[in-house]
């Protein structure tokens, strides 16, 4: 077996650096007010590690500060590291910030000789490539005109066509195809998978879990300076994606407890301590409900569930008309507000329990069959001819893990592949 040939070696690394609470700006600042000169050691990475084979696209990924930018600025030898080593072998490509190594007052054509050298091209390389240069970027009746003139998104046409044509074993980009129209992204996209199959190693930084899904073959995600996850961008991506939202409805809740202060508000926060902050609420409410939870398999209540899994929805409802039929219903609508599933007590036809003033209605889904995703839970309670007498939409959010490979959609059926 031949050994693995890896492009990039991250060991160990440690990145901080000093951050300044209120430092003097001039020399005479700098000796009258010397004690402003505070600052403390932030640190950015703290002992990353991790190898890249070569031809390997891989994204980083994490919010904003939690050391993307500073690791392919470590790739790109801008920066060094405090502690550990980086191994990139090669010729290294990057877009790391919009327009470097462009002057302002010489025109495209000049720029991509500066640019190409900076890359390590010599001048007959780039005579032979300068054409396609040109083309590519789409700015041939600008490529004379000085760069300061340029827009963006002109800024990053140029860029881009120049790091992707001087043959670099390994090229890393920031952020920097959030730039330009859409057609031009996408063009930039098929550009990367091509060169990418003729063995050039991609490390990308972007918030666009679409873009890293069509060019990654690995993600990695950042958080506090450490390595949280690597591995499969799907799998990855929706582990991240599911903890960002996660974090968004945290908040949500506490802002929500002053939206939900009225009346109306203050009866659906009492119906489970999860209540999710877009829920509401209508309905006559001669039958409501009193308490809604959600359990798994063990009894112990729970919000978040595999595909497969065993869900048992229960709740407690309230009347002061004793002996009125009803019918009671749920749902499951995607958080994009597909419908997903829903089902009742009674089907049309059927008898409706008649009700005691108070009780409890268990559901129980043996094999949850929803995909993984959020979902939302609805649920209502209606007369005998259609009367609302108590609606609760979005009460709660539903997540179901565990990314499941060659499915589909929002749900799953019990099946089997055969092939004769």
């Amino acid at each position: 077996m031949s050994e693995i040939q890896y492009s990039v070696e991250v060991k160990d690394v440690e990145k901080h650096f000093k951050v300044y609470m209120d430092k003097g700006s001039t020399l005479k600042e700098r000796a009258i007010f010397h004690n402003r000169n505070r600052h403390e050691n932030r640190q950015i990475l703290d002992g990353i590690s991790f190898e890249i084979p070569k031809g390997q696209a891989v994204g980083l990924i994490g919010r904003n500060g939690c050391g993307k930018s500073t690791t392919l600025k470590l790739l790109t030898k801008i920066l060094k590291p405090n502690s550990g080593t980086v191994k990139v072998e090669g010729r290294v490509s990057s877009l790391i910030e919009l327009g470097a190594g462009f002057h302002p007052d010489m025109s495209g054509r000049e720029n991509i000789y500066i640019n190409a050298t900076i890359f390590g091209l010599k001048k007959e390389e780039i005579d032979e490539r300068l054409e396609e240069i040109i083309r590519f970027s789409e700015l041939e009746e600008y490529i004379d005109n000085p760069v300061r003139t340029y827009s963006s998104g002109m800024y990053m046409r140029l860029a881009f066509a120049v790091a992707i044509n001087v043959n670099a074993d390994v090229l890393l980009i920031d952020e920097i195809l959030a730039v330009g129209d859409v057609s031009f992204q996408k063009k930039c996209f098929e550009r990367l998978k091509e060169i990418k199959e003729q063995g050039t190693t991609i490390v990308i930084v972007s918030h666009s879990m679409e873009q890293l899904y069509s060019i990654c073959d690995r993600l990695i995600w950042l958080e506090e300076g450490k390595i949280k996850e690597d591995g499969s961008p799907k799998l990855i991506g929706m582990h991240y994606l599911d903890s960002m939202e996660d974090e968004r409805i945290a908040r949500l809740a506490e802002e929500s407890k002053e939206k939900l202060s009225d009346e109306r508000g203050r009866s659906i926060l009492e119906l489970t301590q999860n209540v999710h902050p877009e829920a509401r609420r209508d309905g006559s409410h001669e039958v409501r409900f009193t308490k809604v939870d959600l359990y798994d398999k063990d009894g112990n209540p729970c919000q978040t569930f595999s595909t497969g899994d065993k869900v048992v929805l229960k709740f407690s409802y309230a009347t002061a008309l004793k002996g009125i039929a009803v019918n009671f219903n749920m749902d499951f609508v995607r958080d994009n507000w597909q419908y997903c599933y829903g089902s009742c007590f009674a089907k049309p036809g059927d008898n409706l329990p008649v009700l005691e003033k108070e009780g409890t209605v268990t559901f129980t889904i043996e094999k949850l069959m929803l995909l993984p995703g959020k979902y939302y839970l609805d649920i209502g309670i209606n007369g005998e001819h259609g009367e609302l007498y108590d609606n609760v939409r979005n009460i709660m959010q539903i997540t179901v893990r565990d990314y499941v490979h060659n499915e589909f959609g929002p749900c799953t059926f019990e099946h089997d592949w055969e092939i004769v």
